[in-house]
């Protein structure tokens, strides 16, 4: 699971988390790839918020909106972007 935060206007991504980049945090009670998109969601928030980024569009690429999707924006939402 990746994810970007990017700036339609300047063409500039300014933030990225994948699963793959490895890291751990408190996945809530989460497990195997869910839990490891929680916390990709947590990391891409952080990184937005220090780029000055707070509200975002959550463009799912056209997955439901469950499993690994949801944890992701679950994270992200934990970590303090608002969609």
């Amino acid at each position: 699971m990746d994810g970007q935060v990017v700036d339609d206007d300047k063409g500039m991504t300014l933030a990225g988390a994948s699963t793959r980049s490895g890291g751990s945090g408190d996945a809530n009670d989460r497990t195997g790839k869910v839990a490891a998109s929680y916390v990709a969601g947590v990391r891409l928030a952080d990184q937005a918020m220090q780029a000055g980024v707070t509200d975002v569009v959550f463009d799912r690429g056209g997955y439901p909106y469950h499993g690994r999707v949801k944890a992701f924006a679950e994270g992200a939402r934990k970590g303090g972007l608002r969609f």
